[in-house]
């Protein structure tokens, strides 16, 4: 018995061994391959990743779940920097920024940051750039955290939200958010997949994001999905999706003291955000607040549908009296 046990034991610390290692090393080349773009800053000891580009009024790009800045550089951003000047900021955890809180980086956990955690995170490292009075644009899960930025601060020309979380919604979003976001999925599954997720895995994901549409070419290449499998980001964004509900009822329930220009894109065919369920019911929540639905697209207009994104910017920029 003693035999057998000793045997056990030894195959579990090998097996727990590889799977580190392959981690570690997914981390490694992860990050050599997609180095920092931008300027990392220190944020009252934070690390803050920025990127910066163009001349004219402030405009601020928040990524979605699993993103990072490079979701906004393949083209979008450099479209608008001859009219405004643009600040990419990843979140807390992914792409090249910190956690907020020691705790948020523990292993056996479930602390995260929350949307108004993040907002005045990415406020305070904007205000080191000299960013003034801007308009705030999120994608996907960057939407809630701009309505966050909405609610916690005044000093903000306006908010374009491109397929945002808004509302809260029925039931809940899957097995993997739901075992990844858990304390116990997060110590011992999270690695696993991180040391031994395929390329095929990666591509299938990239495609159904982008379902009915094409990625565009090279975006794969380009954003570095390797970023969101390292072991640290991966944590940072299960958690961040599995228990941003309650904070979406919260936030929800404030809509109404928004006072800014919000203008909203999003695709009828969005099967990651759905419009009836979060943009649809904003016109209502906040006064003033226009919904351009584009037929027939996806979850990534800034990708398959550019154009109307930047309307929808320019009329913010021309509500708020920017141009």
């Amino acid at each position: 018995m003693k035999t057998a046990f000793w045997l056990l034991l030894a195959v579990v610390v090998l097996c727990v061994g590889l799977v580190q290692f392959f981690a570690f090393k997914r981390d490694r080349d992860a990050a050599a391959a997609y180095p920092p773009a931008g300027q990392l800053l220190d944020v009252n000891g934070v690390t803050v990743h920025a990127e910066q580009m163009g001349t004219g009024p402030d405009l601020v790009l928040i990524h979605g779940a699993s993103g990072n800045t490079r979701d906004f550089t393949l083209g979008f951003a450099q479209g608008l920097q001859d009219r405004y000047r643009i600040t990419i900021l990843d979140r807390p955890g992914l792409g090249w920024t910190d956690q907020i809180e020691p705790e948020h980086k523990r292993a056996w956990s479930t602390a995260h940051a929350n949307p108004r955690d993040q907002a005045r995170l990415l406020k305070a490292a904007t205000d080191q750039l000299g960013v003034e009075n801007p308009i705030v644009l999120g994608h996907s899960f960057g939407g809630i955290v701009a309505l966050a930025w909405a609610l916690e601060f005044d000093d903000l020309a306006g908010v374009v939200s491109v397929a945002g979380v808004a509302n809260p919604w029925p039931g809940d979003l899957g097995w993997t958010y739901t075992v990844n976001g858990s304390a116990w999925g997060s110590a011992l599954v999270v690695p696993v997949l991180s040391a031994f997720v395929p390329q095929a895995y990666v591509d299938a994901t990239v495609a159904n994001i982008f379902t009915p549409h094409s990625a565009p070419e090279g975006y794969v290449d380009h954003v570095g999905p390797t970023l969101i499998l390292r072991r640290h980001s991966m944590r940072a964004n299960a958690r961040q999706v599995n228990w941003l509900r309650p904070y979406v009822v919260e936030m929800s329930s404030e809509y109404g003291g928004i006072d800014i220009p919000v203008e909203v894109v999003h695709g009828d065919a969005d099967t990651i955000v759905p419009l009836e369920v979060h943009s649809a019911k904003l016109p209502a929540q906040i006064k003033g607040a226009n919904v351009t639905v584009l037929e027939g697209a996806g979850h990534m207009p800034q990708h398959t549908h550019p154009e109307a994104v930047i309307e929808a910017i320019d009329r913010v920029a021309a509500r708020a009296g920017l141009r």
